[in-house]
């Protein structure tokens, strides 16, 4: 089964706790603070793969999770970080935020990676808070955790060339003979369910070619295939434009250019004024003589209410009449055609780590309740049953006017306030 647009939920790994620890040895009963942080969550990273042409790998799994990073523990040590989780998708995977559509990544070649999130920071063992006046902190501080978040993955294939025309004008046969693809063949409208890529070696050089399946009238109104497969061509440089000279399944050969040309054009402007060569196919069943009757009137119509002239080649799958020449003209072109420029990815803050918020609110039994960035950040290092860690959690709220903001929304005397898993009564 071919997938090419998925929904997926990634997260990093939280960090791991710090230790509260002392020294203690058979010389020493009454050592100092000797506990270790904790370690770094694991990362999601991206990495972008020629082993895959579909995202159906993500049907069934599309959670992934970092490893969580380990506390610490006494003697100074620090847990070990989280183990990073490498999320293999196909080279033209274009990553974008759920929430937004802003697109964070754009993954074209082989090896490309991408950190998406990073794991929460270990948190600080008490060995850290140790100073002159504070020599036996009885605190730690908590990893950070992190949100998880929704992506979109979409694949919009990466190729030099896209072979488009109607279902049965041997797309699938050309792209077997010239390159190292092979795509399943048969004769019959829609045998290629999947865009099949094919590398095709010219003498030093090579190029990648996109077999496009689907294209019908009525193709970019969603009818067929041909929709869902449409922006498998938007990157390409090049198109090649197969057309039945021998008119095999009855239609007409110029009513398929006219038509195919029309679905390039209401689909995407871009698509229209790419270069494009026109391919007659199946020539082999045609005689000579015939062959030259239907090339010089297919000439001849496509041109009538043109004022340029489309390049026309001749060839033959079967017979392989044509292809070197195929080829050499398809490597002339794209030596002058620049590559596609990626997709610009815009700024976004999608993995930003919200320190700052403060939010308060009364509830219905007047008490007060702050909540945001601010309060999950304190709060990591917040001991209640710890004089020294108390004192410092209620001189943070003076000096980063919480108290004052409460103040504001009414604060008195004897009131409540909750933050996080924390209750006080307010005394002026």
């Amino acid at each position: 089964m071919f997938l090419d647009k998925v929904k997926i939920t990634i997260k990093a790994g939280n960090g791991g706790k710090g230790v509260v620890s002392f020294y203690r040895s058979k010389m020493t009963m009454n050592g100092g603070p000797d506990g270790g942080d904790g370690g770094s969550g694991g990362n999601i990273i991206f990495r972008a793969s020629n082993n895959q042409n579909t995202l159906y790998g993500f049907k069934f799994n599309h959670r992934f999770v970092a490893e969580n990073g380990h506390d610490g523990s006494g003697t100074n040590k620090t847990g070990a970080n989280g183990k990073d989780v490498i999320i293999d998708v196909p080279c033209g995977t274009v990553i974008s935020e759920a929430e937004t559509g802003k697109v964070i990544a754009d993954m074209r070649e082989e090896g490309d990676m991408f950190t998406a999130l990073k794991g929460g920071l270990g948190g600080r063992g008490n060995a850290f808070f140790a100073n002159a006046t504070r020599q036996a902190p009885r605190f730690s501080q908590t990893g950070e955790v992190v949100k998880e978040h929704e992506v979109i993955l979409e694949l919009k294939t990466i190729a030099d060339v896209g072979l488009v025309g109607y279902p049965n004008v041997g797309k699938s046969t050309l792209l077997s003979v010239i390159s190292n693809a092979r795509p399943k063949i048969a004769n019959y409208q829609f045998t290629t369910l999947v865009p099949n890529l094919g590398v095709v070696q010219y003498y030093d050089n090579s190029f990648v070619v996109a077999d496009i399946p689907g294209l019908i009238e009525g193709a970019s109104d969603g009818v067929g295939l041909g929709h869902e497969f449409l922006k498998h061509i938007e990157r390409v440089r090049l198109i090649l434009h197969l057309v039945d000279i021998a008119e095999t399944d009855g239609r007409n050969a110029v009513d398929d250019y006219n038509k195919i040309n029309e679905e390039l054009k209401k689909y995407s402007e871009k698509l229209s004024t790419l270069p494009q060569i026109v391919v007659l196919t199946k020539t082999d069943l045609l005689p000579e003589e015939d062959l030259k009757e239907k090339i010089k009137v297919f000439e001849k119509s496509i041109t009538k209410n043109s004022s340029q002239k489309p390049l026309i080649l001749s060839i033959s799958s079967i017979t392989q009449k044509g292809l070197e020449n195929l080829k050499n003209v398809v490597w002339s072109h794209l030596e002058k055609i620049p590559k596609s420029a990626p997709i610009e990815v815009e700024v976004t803050d999608f993995d930003k780590r919200d320190k700052t918020s403060i939010n308060i609110v009364r509830r219905d039994d007047a008490s007060f309740e702050v909540t945001g960035g601010y309060v999950d950040n304190l709060i990591r290092g917040i001991v209640l049953s710890d004089f020294n860690s108390f004192s410092y959690f209620q001189m943070r709220l003076k000096r980063d006017g919480v108290i004052e903001k409460l103040k504001d929304m009414g604060m008195k005397d004897g009131d409540l306030v909750r933050i996080k898993d924390i209750e006080f009564v307010y005394e002026d």
